[in-house]
């Protein structure tokens, strides 16, 4: 009886971490996703359309099912997580509790290192789920989304949820981390993760004759991607696709041909 006492409680903690974790992913996915739509498909729709990467707007149905699928990863993100957290408070991860216990300079060291590691796990792990054997049951769905809108940012089948989620378990495994410097991780994707699926370019023209436009990635690069299929598999940075060349032929110049269209207020 112990045993079985020991279990519920067991059991029932980590109901309670994965809802908990499941509404805090949630509730920043809504946030982000729902301004960024408010902003781009409502109130600075007319303003900002010459702007508008793919010159039309998203289906009303590809819409809904972006918002479908990414519920469903909700969920998934909230399993990960939680389950992540657990094995942690168990000691089988290199996560720590105390902010100052490593020192601040590592907390906010941890967090850079942990962006570019993201970034390196992103780029191979989309590449990869890009192989024709395994496109299907992993990458097919947030390809069904050829237009993307913000809603698209969570927009996966479940097995490239689990794809996705699993920065997270990784990052613990790999280096000492606070769940703050995580967390500030998680703000950081969610934003880059939310403008890169807008379907607007927001970037001035003169990045792509920069060094930073070099290092950054933009939201035309990955709406390309989203049009096209192939190359610009890159999250955060352009990196990566510079060096192994699989950057989009057109990229550069699609990118300064949305940033020098004229205003209009026409909308598709």
């Amino acid at each position: 009886m112990p045993m079985i006492a020991a279990f519920s409680l067991k059991s029932l903690d980590f109901f309670r971490l994965s809802t908990f974790t499941t509404l805090e992913v949630g509730a920043r996915y809504f946030l982000f996703a729902g301004v960024a739509w408010l902003l781009g498909y409502g109130l600075f729709r007319r303003r900002w359309f010459h702007r508008k990467i793919i010159a039309r707007l998203p289906q009303s149905a590809d819409v809904r099912r972006e918002i479908g699928y990414s519920v469903l990863t909700l969920f998934i993100f909230g399993l990960m997580g939680a389950g992540t957290i657990y094995v942690s408070k168990l000691g089988w991860t290199q996560m720590y509790w105390r902010p100052d216990e490593r020192g601040w300079g590592w907390f906010w060291g941890s967090v850079a290192a942990a962006i570019v590691l993201h970034d390196t796990y992103f780029y191979w792990t989309h590449r990869l789920m890009h192989h024709p054997k395994i496109f299907g049951p992993f990458h097919r769905v947030h390809h069904l989304s050829t237009n993307p809108s913000p809603w698209a940012a969570y927009s996966f089948a479940p097995l490239e949820a689990v794809v996705e989620a699993g920065i997270f378990p990784l990052t613990v495994c790999v280096m000492p981390i606070h769940p703050l410097a995580f967390g500030l991780v998680m703000l950081w994707q969610i934003t880059f993760n939310v403008l890169g699926h807008t379907g607007y370019e927001f970037h001035p023209k003169w990045l792509m004759d920069s060094w930073l436009g070099k290092l950054l990635n933009t939201p035309t690069n990955h709406v390309q991607h989203h049009e096209k299929m192939k190359g610009n598999y890159g999250l955060y940075f352009n990196v990566w696709d510079r060096l192994m060349g699989t950057n989009h032929p057109d990229y550069e110049a699609r990118f300064r041909e949305v940033t020098t269209r004229p205003k209009t207020d026409a909308v598709g």
